[in-house]
């Protein structure tokens, strides 16, 4: 009988040291993944400067809107959580995508092969952002059903496992882009 409890004492300990390294490694995972966006997010933050300036040679009359870029830059870069990192990295985002409508009316900045680098290299930060964002979002969704399900619950419980944030969109930055079409 003592063996009995000893091997079902066994075999739940096994199944719990399982599920906890099942839940570590997904924790690991958002972790990770949130490093791959903060990566990019610094790539786009190091081009903003560079972006600035460039404009600015062009179009020093628009210095609110220069120096709201780099303000909206340097707050992004002090935000701790996710959820403060992904309002404020909306907000730049929008404040870059000023910057570049503003090479609309300059003609000369728009062909000049600076500002076409810098907006190429800014098409390259956002592509790799979207997919970083979906990679850890997909994590957070992985792990969230990790600590919600039976029986991995009462071992993301007992070990303290708490729930991450998932990066989301703002609602404001949900509507249409308007795109303007030169004939």
């Amino acid at each position: 009988m003592s063996w009995v409890f000893l091997i079902v004492l066994l075999i739940a300990l096994a199944v719990a040291v399982w599920l906890f390294n099942g839940l570590v490694k997904a924790r690991n995972l958002v972790a990770a993944s949130w490093a791959d966006i903060d990566v990019q997010l610094q790539r786009r933050h190091d081009l903003v400067p560079r972006l600035v300036n460039v404009v600015r040679g062009y179009a020093d009359h628009e210095r609110d809107t220069l120096e709201a870029v780099i303000a909206r830059r340097d707050e992004a870069m002090r935000a701790r959580t996710v959820g403060e990192k992904s309002a404020l990295e909306d907000d730049l985002d929008g404040g870059v995508k000023r910057l570049i409508a503003l090479a609309e009316d300059y003609p000369d900045l728009k062909a000049g092969e600076n500002f076409s680098q810098l907006a190429d290299d800014l098409v390259d930060i956002e592509d790799h952002l979207q997919y970083a964002r979906r990679f850890y979002n997909g994590a957070v969704r992985d792990y969230h059903n990790l600590i919600e399900r039976f029986p991995d619950q009462f071992i993301a419980r007992s070990f303290g496992f708490e729930r991450a944030e998932f990066f989301q969109a703002e609602a404001g930055s949900r509507s249409a882009v308007q795109v303007k079409v030169e004939q």
